[in-house]
């Protein structure tokens, strides 16, 4: 078992657990992008930064892949912390200067203004991962990756060419935390990095609820008959 304070509040943890994670548990508020509680964290985004103290000495760390440790002090709002934070943020919105998350994220810290040149040819990826690792971990047919280096490195399927393994599932449209991920349903098929898929219509009520390729991934992985699986939840 591991001792330590949170902003002066004395908590236990298990042995090898993050900051992060114990924050959370505590009621500590510490904003993050990237990290999902099923996946884990890349420390990509740096929007959880703390200050950790032993002794006379400090330091910002990423809280999310910080493990625990006997004795330090953790402070999660003092104000070399905000400084990191106001920073993380005014790149973060200078790169997507259009997100809605982020400027929230900016307003209340008092990020009004960017002093760097904002980018016109991101979206809001911040190129936290979480798409990928879906895709990849969670659903399991691996279509997105990150490709390009430097300022052209960006999330695609591979070439940008229509994925032969996407489902359409739109797993990484739910997991990304700015709402990048383009994906539109109309008309019976759904439009998604830039592939476009049949969507299965439910017998009972009518309604189309998923493409035709999630619901035969499905039944190939389940053993579920397909046939059951065109029924919506609603109707099941």
């Amino acid at each position: 078992m591991v001792e330590f304070k949170i902003n002066g509040k004395q908590v236990k943890a298990e042995k090898g657990e993050t900051v992060l994670a114990v924050a959370i548990r505590e009621g500590f508020a510490i904003p993050t992008l990237c990290h999902h509680d099923v996946l884990g964290a890349d420390g990509r985004c740096r929007l959880c930064v703390v200050e950790v103290r032993r002794g006379n000495r400090k330091r910002i760390v990423t809280s999310c892949l910080y493990p625990v440790e006997n004795s330090i002090d953790v402070f999660t709002e003092s104000d070399d912390v905000k400084l990191v934070r106001m920073t993380v943020l005014e790149l973060l919105l200078a790169r997507c200067p259009f997100s809605e998350v982020i400027q929230y994220l900016a307003k209340q810290y008092g990020v009004n203004t960017v002093r760097y040149t904002k980018d016109n040819d991101k979206g809001k990826c911040i190129l936290c991962n979480t798409c990928v690792k879906t895709c990849e971990t969670l659903v399991g047919v691996a279509a997105l990756g990150m490709t390009g280096k430097g300022p052209l490195k960006k999330v695609s399927t591979p070439f940008d060419e229509p994925s032969d393994v996407c489902i359409g599932c739109g797993a990484c449209v739910v997991a990304c935390p700015t709402g990048h991920i383009y994906m539109e349903d109309r008309d019976g098929f759904r439009t998604i990095w830039r592939k476009k898929f049949e969507l299965a219509r439910c017998p009972a009520c009518g309604r189309y609820h998923a493409p035709v390729e999630q619901l035969e991934f499905i039944s190939k992985k389940s053993g579920v008959a397909i046939d059951e699986l065109r029924i919506c939840q609603n109707c099941k």
